[in-house]
This record gives C-alpha cells, sequence and structure tokens, in this order.
C-alpha cells in the first residue's frame, strides 16, 4: 500500500480510549467495550423514508481494489490476509472483497447511502493526484445520480501541512467545485465542507484564513483552544462517543462562534484482523445498541442538543469495523466472519441492511429535533 492510515487512525483512537473518555456508558473488560442500552425505548429498525439530510454527514472510504479492476488487491489484504476470501476486517462485505473503481460498486453505495437518509458522503482524500483523488469524478457522478452531496476529509498524507491544505482546498474547488454533487452549504454562505483529520498534528492553521469565505473547515477535536481559524469541530472516535463524551462545551463554543459542530457517532469498533496484536479495545455492537446509545448522546439536551450536523463513523471504514454499508449473513466459512445478526431483532439476510435502516430512523429524529 502506498500508505497506512489505519495504523495512524488506530494509534489516535487508542490514546482516545486511554486517557480521554471519562466515566460513563462503555465497560471494558479484556481489551472489549460493550455497550450499555439507550435509555431511548425501541422502535422498529426501518424509517419512513424521507430525503437524505444534507445535516447527516458519513465518512466513505473509495480506497479498497481489485485484479479486475485497479489491477491488483488494495487494503483489502491488509493484517496480511488474501482476497477475496481473506480480508482485513471482522465482517465481510454483502458486497465482496469490491473495488472502489466499479461503477456498479459505487452506484450501489450510493443508493444504500440514500436508503439510510445520510446525505453527504465525505471521502477519504489522501492529495492531489492521489488513488483516492482519481476516484472522484465517478463518485461525484454516482452521488448526483441519487441527490447525494460529497464533501472532503482531508488525511495525514506526507508533508501536510496548515498551507497545503488550504492549496489542497483551492485544487478541490477548481476541479470538482462546478459538479452538482459537490457540498456546499446553504446555511453557511454556500461554503463546501472540510473535515481534516488529526489536524493536532499542526499546531499554527493560520494559513485557513486565506479561504475561510470558501470553506468551513473542521478540525478533529474537542478542545476549544486548538480551533483558532477553523469553522467547526468534529471528533471522529466512535469509541470515545459511547462514553460520557461531556460534549456540551465543545457544543456551547461553536454556537457562539458561530462555527459549525459535527460530533461523529458510529455502531462499534474492532480491528482485530487488520491489525493483528493490536491494543484498541473493541467496541461491541451490542446487536445495536451501542448505535443508538451514540445517537442518543448526539441529541442529547446534556451534550448542546442536536448538533449543527451529526457524522457517522463511518460508511465503509471496513478495517475498524466501523462500517454501516451491509455486511455479508452467509460470509466465507473458513474465516471467522462477525455478521449483523440479532441487530435490531433481525436475523439472516434481513440483518444486512439492519445499520442503514437504523439510520434513516435517527436522521428522522435528528431532523424532527433539528425543527423543534
Amino acid at each position: 500500500m502506498a500508505h497506512s492510515p489505519g495504523t495512524r487512525r488506530r494509534t489516535f483512537l487508542t490514546a482516545a480510549a486511554a486517557g480521554a473518555l471519562g466515566a460513563g456508558a462503555l465497560a471494558v473488560s479484556g481489551g472489549r467495550a460493550a455497550a450499555a442500552a439507550p435509555a431511548d425505548d425501541p422502535r422498529p429498525a426501518a424509517a419512513t423514508r424521507l430525503a437524505p439530510s444534507p445535516n447527516v454527514h458519513i465518512f466513505y472510504y473509495p480506497w479498497y481494489g481489485s485484479p479486475e479492476v485497479n489491477g491488483s488487491w488494495r487494503h483489502w489484504p491488509q493484517g496480511g490476509l488474501t482476497p477475496p476470501d481473506g480480508i482485513g476486517s471482522d465482517f465481510y462485505p454483502a458486497a465482496g472483497a469490491y473495488d472502489s473503481g466499479d461503477r456498479a460498486v459505487v452506484d450501489r453505495h450510493m443508493g444504500w447511502l440514500a436508503q439510510a437518509g445520510t446525505g453527504v458522503l465525505v471521502t477519504s482524500w489522501w492529495g492531489q493526484g492521489g488513488y483516492e483523488d482519481q476516484r472522484v469524478p465517478l463518485l461525484l457522478d454516482a452521488a448526483a445520480s441519487r441527490g447525494l452531496k460529497v464533501a472532503w476529509h482531508i488525511e495525514p498524507y506526507a508533508g501536510r501541512t496548515a498551507q497545503s491544505v488550504v492549496d489542497d482546498i483551492g485544487y478541490l474547488i477548481q476541479r470538482y467545485g462546478g459538479h452538482p454533487a459537490f457540498y456546499r452549504d446553504a446555511a453557511h454562505g454556500d461554503r463546501g465542507a472540510y473535515y481534516v483529520f488529526e489536524s493536532l498534528r499542526i499546531v499554527d492553521w493560520a494559513p485557513l484564513d486565506q479561504v475561510a469565505d470558501r470553506a468551513i473547515v473542521l478540525a478533529q477535536t474537542t478542545d476549544v483552544s486548538k480551533v483558532a481559524h477553523f469553522g467547526g469541530m468534529y471528533t471522529y472516535d466512535a469509541i470515545a462517543a459511547g462514553n460520557n463524551p461531556q460534549w456540551a462545551g465543545p457544543a456551547a463554543y461553536c454556537r457562539d462562534h458561530g462555527m459549525v459542530w459535527a460530533p461523529s457517532i458510529g455502531p462499534g469498533y474492532i480491528d482485530d484482523r487488520a491489525v493483528p496484536g493490536n491494543t484498541t479495545p473493541t467496541l461491541e455492537r451490542a446487536d445495536g445498541a451501542t448505535y443508538d446509545l451514540e445517537w442518543n448522546n448526539a441529541l442529547s439536551p446534556a451534550n448542546g442538543g442536536p448538533p449543527t450536523w451529526v457524522s457517522i463513523t463511518s460508511f465503509n471504514e471496513w478495517h475498524e469495523g466501523s462500517q454501516i454499508e451491509p455486511a455479508a449473513s452467509a460470509p466465507p466459512t473458513a474465516q471467522s466472519y462477525r455478521t449483523y445478526s440479532g441487530a435490531y431483532g433481525r436475523t439472516g439476510a434481513a440483518a444486512e441492511t439492519a445499520y442503514l435502516d437504523r439510520t434513516a430512523y435517527w436522521v428522522a429524529r435528528f431532523e424532527a429535533a433539528r425543527r423543534r
């Protein structure tokens, strides 16, 4: 692989799990974190289909490759596995070990995102001309066909600086800004959204002032002393979101300073197959209870009430087991994969889309809360 983003991300999550979570709803034992049941009364997983919400953003990974399309496997072999049956994930995609450059696959993804009600996919982006950048035209076209929008997750590529991020934003606007699927928020001056993963690696972000009129740039932190020159904050980490995240402070800060608050929530976390011998605790899905708990935390008045946006970790980060993309109910049997069986009372093939449908349910609740 040209880079190892999963390792960087896991380092961050390990630190968060070890030191920044506080007391709360998750108990960690033997490296496994189990979610407490949500206070919210259980409802059917499916919700009435609404138009995808522009206020619900979901992290999307276009970095997968297969010999048939890309010429070789990409990302799936992480952890020393051998695709297509053996992949670097504790779950197996219902779509198989796919290629992010396959139009049929990407079209299917857009259908699933629309089903979930998530109106903005935030695509992982590793620099100008890189593998993920080459997938953008296909992604934009497929998103437009479903009425979805595309925003940007600027990853810690080699040599990233505050000025290079400014240059990247200019490049993305110039190259893709005319596409109808390019996300802009009408409520915030028709500016695009740029999430900066591991923003704390860089101390001085003053160059961002050059693009403040065109871009909402979000820092990955809840430390309000680290967000000078940014237009918003997000968290990415779903492990912390399942505890007592203490988001009231950053939520109020963003509200008082005209910034976007976009806390991140997810269904769980496990990277055992992708990172053998890892030390990051597993956040069990608990048949969907974890996901419900994290949505409750994001919308809770105790955490500042409904945020500007909700960001979901993730649609398809398979290495970390944080995905809501459908997982196979009958994966390759020799590999000991997990499934979604039991999620929200579903079993077998019906469970494959359980997290998509539950997302639609929560998106509807979020939008209703925003209107109150």
